[in-house]
């Protein structure tokens, strides 16, 4: 499903709310170009357009409003003639908007927003709200979220991404750094798929833990690569819950670790060495690069160097993969995009005023991402790797994490 973007600067707020109709006669058109392919795919047919696979007929539009960031538009939705097309467009749209909505009316009711996030709130809904009306909504869009974080996970997941993100939250009469704790797999099918999740006062051990217990316990299962960074409380737990799995540490941030230990006359020299480590065609290939990379910056970068010696195993252990896995699973860079979906809107709430608000906006969030992914392209096609561990079958399985 295509879907557009909305980025809600406060310059930007401003115009909006000054009467910019520009981006609302954008989305109008975007999102009635939207239905319109939605039908085609319907009907098995473009508009005139003669196959026999066509699936039945249009029968002209109907009208709906459809509340946005920048206002509300008008849609035309086609219609059927045997009435069998529903558009899913609404439903996964507002899912993350009443998300939004919801920040911000909190903020309004709980008295910590200002008057521009009030007349934000007003823009979007029309009217301010009670508290009453806030705890009605937050109940609905409540259920939706927890039936999709607490779903039963199916089947396998071979390969497992985790990554957190930092948010400000009112907590106890003061505002305070809380992680975001986010879990990404990628199924037997291919599928990427937002696994869950959860909102937690850091990225502890602790908090690692209950998480990968969580999803366990709903199924998560089959793990044969573990990605990301080298965070120790996040390390510790995922030693202690996939055992097993490989590890594969995070080359982005690993990479940013050596170079911050590299002497500034030497980091041109290292990165291009990090290149011939992190490129070669296999483990073996990539600790004779390191071999020379050491022999050349010897005494010249050596907190780097042995930075990268002490990590070196764990940031290599994706190029026992075929190629076009290893480029992808080779860092989590994966839920770093996710983490910059759920930034767009969570930007615009900044200080959330409680855990809950955070975890429904962002839940919502990845709700509608984790339908556009698990419905949409495959991200592998498993069979090729299926037919890569049958062929290296003697050689045994990959080192584990543990």
């Amino acid at each position: 499903m295509a879907h557009i973007e909305v980025s809600l600067e406060k310059e930007e707020a401003q115009a909006l709310l000054e009467g910019d109709r520009g981006l609302r006669k954008l989305m109008e058109s975007s999102y009635n170009q939207v239905l319109e392919a939605e039908m085609s795919e319907h009907l098995g047919a473009e508009r005139d357009e003669r196959t026999e696979g066509r699936q039945g007929y249009r029968n002209g539009h109907y009208t709906r409003s459809l509340v946005t960031r920048v206002g509300t538009i008008e849609l035309l939705v086609p219609r059927a003639r045997d009435g069998s097309f529903s558009t899913k467009l609404f439903g996964r749209y507002q899912r993350a908007e009443k998300g939004l909505v919801l920040a911000l009316m909190e903020m309004v009711v709980n008295g910590v927003s200002t008057r521009k996030v009030k007349e934000i709130t007003e823009e979007l809904c029309g009217r301010a709200f009670s508290k009453s009306t806030v705890s009605r909504l937050a109940k609905r869009l409540n259920e939706q979220v927890e039936a999709w974080n607490e779903r039963p996970l199916e089947g396998s997941y071979p390969f497992v991404l985790v990554d957190a993100m930092h948010i400000k939250v009112r907590r106890q009469g003061a505002v305070r750094s809380t992680s975001v704790l986010v879990v990404v797999g990628i199924s037997e099918e291919g599928h990427r798929e937002i696994l869950g999740l959860r909102i937690a006062n850091s990225e502890s051990e602790q908090g690692w833990l209950e998480t990968f217990r969580w999803l366990k316990g709903r199924g998560l299962e089959g793990m044969e690569l573990v990605v990301s960074d080298a965070h120790q409380g996040l390390t510790d737990a995922l030693h202690r819950c996939f055992q097993g799995a490989s590890w594969q540490r995070c080359q982005v941030h690993f990479r940013r670790n050596i170079l911050d230990k590299t002497p500034a006359e030497w980091k041109e020299a290292m990165q291009e060495g990090l290149d011939r480590v992190f490129e070669a065609e296999d483990p073996a290939s990539a600790r004779t690069q390191f071999d020379e990379l050491a022999e050349e910056l010897e005494g010249q970068a050596d907190k780097a160097l042995d930075t990268l010696e002490a990590g070196l195993e764990d940031a290599i252990a994706a190029l026992r993969l075929p190629d076009k896995y290893r480029k992808r699973l080779r860092s989590t860079n994966i839920v770093e995009r996710l983490i910059q979906e759920f930034r767009r809107r969570e930007k615009v709430v900044r200080i959330f005023p409680n855990d809950e608000s955070a975890w429904r906006l962002l839940g919502a969030v990845a709700a509608e991402i984790h339908e556009d992914w698990s419905t949409g392209r495959r991200y592998f096609r498993m069979e090729e790797y299926e037919r890569w561990k049958e062929n290296r079958a003697g050689d045994g399985p990959l080192e584990s994490a543990a």
